[in-house]
């Protein structure tokens, strides 16, 4: 290994102490209380404010502007589906804290359709999840579109615990095995998924399209309570 161990308990301690400790001093150049995944800003209208960035209403540019230009757009496509036109970082710092960070850029079918049948090339992805790139175009012109949802994939794990501990106690607790649970903030336009066995993620969309997250729950299997 190139570094010590010291060294990376010190870097996962730098991840981890936001989510559990208020106000952490200051680094040179960085707010820590800035742009965190748990200060959602609501409007009382349906509409919400996270990252700088409203879901629903901003465009992908403005994304590059808030999150960074280093984005990989490309449609991501199951067998025999159109496909959702993604953008993607592989890191992001929120505050202090760092993420994988996944843009669902709210395309008609239509276009995307369009833009597959103009597109450079597809690849495999895990699976049979295929990549379609871009045509340089369609590249241009999606800037311009809005961002239907934000999904966060933070590097450390998250306890349920700490979840409820940063964003309150949810609106809906959804288990759906043993070791992955939906706690759903309808009111912030928010799922958190706390996964035992991989990572968590946070979905965003503004909340009045919270439908957009609970309707594909309720066609998934749920956890019965034990005894029943």
């Amino acid at each position: 290994m190139k570094f010590a161990l010291s060294i990376i308990a010190l870097i996962l301690l730098a991840l981890i102490v936001p989510f559990l400790i208020p106000d952490v001093a200051k680094q040179e150049g960085v707010d820590p209380n800035a742009n965190l995944p748990w200060q959602v800003e609501v409007d009382g209208q349906g509409g919400s404010k996270v990252f700088g960035l409203q879901p629903g209403v901003s465009t992908l540019s403005e994304v590059r502007q808030k999150l960074g230009q280093e984005i990989d757009v490309a449609i991501i496509a199951e067998p025999n589906e159109t496909g959702a036109l993604e953008g993607y970082y592989a890191q992001v710092s929120l505050g202090f804290v760092l993420a994988r960070v996944i843009v669902t850029v709210d395309a008609p079918e239509a276009a995307i359709v369009a833009m597959r049948e103009r597109a450079l090339k597809a690849q495999h992805m895990e699976s049979t999840t295929r990549k379609i790139t871009l045509h340089p175009d369609d590249l241009a012109a999606v800037d311009g579109m809005p961002v239907r949802a934000i999904s966060v994939i933070p590097t450390v794990n998250l306890d349920e615990a700490t979840v409820i501990q940063r964003f309150g106690p949810p609106g809906e607790r959804l288990a759906v095995s043993e070791k992955r649970v939906h706690l759903l903030y309808p009111d912030k336009g928010l799922d958190v998924v706390v996964d035992g066995d991989g990572k968590e993620l946070l979905q965003y969309v503004a909340p009045r399209q919270f439908a957009l997250l609970r309707e594909p729950l309720a066609r998934l299997p749920v956890e019965k309570p034990a005894g029943r």
